[in-house]
């Protein structure tokens, strides 16, 4: 991972992911403090902020991740292209950026911002839960994904009806179909209306 100063401050110094803060919000997205990251989301889990890519090709398919199997949390899921949380003080779009770059060495094209959705999803395999006020992005990516094998285990480019054929025999996130619903419209946008998202 590049280290920059913000990365450098937040980075754990033992791999432990409770060393790193979060910003802590209010239902309306407004900061109102931070916490350790483990400790936001242990039940029954801190509103915090949170951002989530999509990034298609120019044939319009979307840029799945398969989370690394050594993640702290939903390990080995499919998810949307990027997610994470910005350090307290960062921007939603620069940390979005930062973190697609970081986990699979692409940096995004026409990156744009999508809304903002608040959700609330408990992760039953390892208790943690997911209560965010979360940024979302659409762009294109028009290079081939070099992922950190810490952050990512696979990656797949998939029309909708692929998506679907994935997650009828694949676990995903349990956030993944929340971002994606919030998201269609500008992803409509971005990929016509005959992309069929």
């Amino acid at each position: 991972m590049p280290t920059t100063p913000a990365t450098a401050a937040n980075s754990p110094s033992n791999g432990a992911p409770e060393a790193i803060l979060l910003e802590l919000v209010d239902e309306h997205g407004n900061t109102v403090g931070t916490a350790e990251k483990l400790a936001a989301h242990r039940a029954p889990g801190q509103l915090h902020r949170a951002f989530s890519v999509f990034l298609f090709d120019e044939q319009g398919r979307l840029l799945l991740q398969r989370r690394a199997p050594g993640k702290y949390h939903s390990p080995g899921v499919w998810s949307n292209t990027c997610c994470g949380h910005p350090y307290p003080g960062e921007a939603p779009f620069t940390a979005a950026a930062r973190r697609t770059f970081e986990e699979l060495g692409v940096s995004p094209s026409l990156m744009a911002e999508a809304g903002t959705v608040r959700y609330n999803h408990p992760d039953p395999d390892s208790g943690l839960v997911e209560q965010e006020f979360n940024h979302l992005f659409v762009g294109l990516v028009q290079s081939p994904p070099r992922p950190d094998p810490e952050e990512v285990g696979e990656t797949a480019l998939v029309t909708p009806e692929e998506l679907a054929r994935l997650r009828a025999g694949a676990p995903f996130s349990a956030w993944f179909m929340t971002v994606l619903d919030a998201a269609r419209p500008a992803i409509r946008e971005l990929t016509g209306p005959s992309g069929g998202w």
